[in-house]
């Protein structure tokens, strides 16, 4: 399974964070373990079983999406809802004449790749979105290109080749005032990815990929949410909101003197906010606790749960923090944007659900000293906060 552990360890752990990411490109061959993770068999039971339509399943030639039509067929039922459906022969048609496959967000619909998606979220800090890609023939799918952020890419069957150059623009974005140039000259890394290969790639690293080895290739690319200074800009002054001088109408009509008097009162305000030393540290703790994380349902229990120790529960949230508060003999534990104090005697019990591994109400009991019934009413405070979700129940 690779949850955060596995993947801080896969990947070089600290040394990654300090030395790799965001930084340069980074080949870890044959360091996953991808049985049970997505397979042919996974991927043909969602499209025949998934109402998928593009751009979520898409196929795509030379950089052109393949039209819709080309392979499937609008069907409607008898309440006159529509979507397409996959012919057989078209598409494999199209994946014969180099088309590549795209299916995007699989996380959301496959469990192994869910658990997987969340490690990665865990291990990095940041929202995590996998796509499968399914290539047959030396045609490239999307032509020489750019991502607007980091990818980590697992190879699970056959074999792909990534032809890898630096980036033209530093750090360029969705949203830019410029683009990239297309790269000159050769590239910088080609690499041919096999079975239980890593890719690391930062965001704007210019790539070619071709399954040009004579075997169809299968792989998972996980794609991580860029956090940039335009970010904590925006949640610095979401702090601000607070401040009177933020808070006060723009003088658009006001006098020259009225106008600079308001922008330097904004102004001290702000470079206040930036000169402390820890901004980074309270912005990241804050994207950790505030994140929505994945809501799940818990039914049956939709009026609190039972005492029971064999119900299992989970964090559904990318990350929380459990804080001391010694004075007041309690707790803090803050997740999926609501902070929540509990007894100190609770400590344990949530330490147990910031692993973001499933575990019992049991477990949780016994690693505290408390009854079954309290962390029951606990847990049950949390389910009403989107923190936490049943992954497991007892019936």
């Amino acid at each position: 399974m690779l949850d955060a552990a596995t993947w801080a360890g896969r990947l070089g752990g600290g040394t990654f964070l300090a030395q790799t990411y965001h930084r340069s490109y980074a080949h870890f061959p044959g360091v996953a373990d991808t049985a049970g993770l997505f397979s042919w068999d996974d991927l043909n039971r969602i499209i025949a079983t998934q109402r998928l339509e593009p751009p979520r399943l898409r196929l795509s030639v030379d950089g052109e999406m393949v039209p819709l039509h080309r392979y499937a067929i609008p069907t409607t039922n008898r309440r006159a809802v529509t979507w397409s459906r996959i012919q057989p022969s078209d598409f494999h048609a199209q994946l014969r004449d180099g088309a590549s496959l795209v299916l995007d967000a699989v996380e959301k619909i496959h469990p192994a790749v869910g658990a997987a998606a969340e490690g990665l979220e865990r291990f990095l800090g940041t929202s995590v979105q996998a796509n499968v890609y399914a290539s047959w023939t030396e045609r490239e799918g999307f032509g020489r290109h750019w991502d607007d952020h980091d990818v980590v890419v697992v190879q699970l069957h056959g074999s792909k080749r990534w032809c890898l150059w630096g980036t033209t623009r530093e750090a360029p974005t969705f949203r830019d005032v410029d683009s990239p140039e297309d790269p000159e000259g050769d590239p910088v890394a080609d690499l041919v990815l096999s079975p239980g290969d890593v890719l690391y790639l930062p965001r704007g690293w210019w790539h070619s990929v071709t399954a040009d080895q004579g075997t169809e290739s299968l792989h998972l690319t996980f794609g991580m949410v860029p956090h940039t200074g335009a970010d904590l800009m925006l949640w610095v002054v979401d702090q601000l909101r607070a401040s009177l001088a933020l808070r006060k109408d723009i003088p658009r009509f006001g006098s020259p003197t009225e106008q600079s008097d308001f922008i330097d009162a904004v102004r001290r305000e702000v470079a206040d906010r930036l000169a402390d030393s820890r901004l980074v540290e309270r912005w990241a703790e804050s994207i950790d606790t505030t994140a929505p994380g994945h809501a799940i349902p818990s039914l049956p229990y939709v009026d609190g749960l039972p005492a029971q120790r064999d119900i299992t529960v989970k964090l559904t949230a990318q990350r929380g923090r459990l804080t001391a508060n010694p004075t007041q003999g309690t707790v803090t534990f803050s997740a999926a944007g609501t902070a929540w104090d509990f007894a100190a005697s609770a400590a344990s019990a949530l330490d147990t659900l910031l692993t973001n591994r499933p575990t019992t109400l049991g477990e949780m009991a016994d690693s505290a000293g408390l009854d079954v019934v309290e962390v029951a009413g606990l847990v049950s405070v949390l389910i009403d906060g989107h923190a936490v979700a049943v992954v497991g129940t007892a019936l």
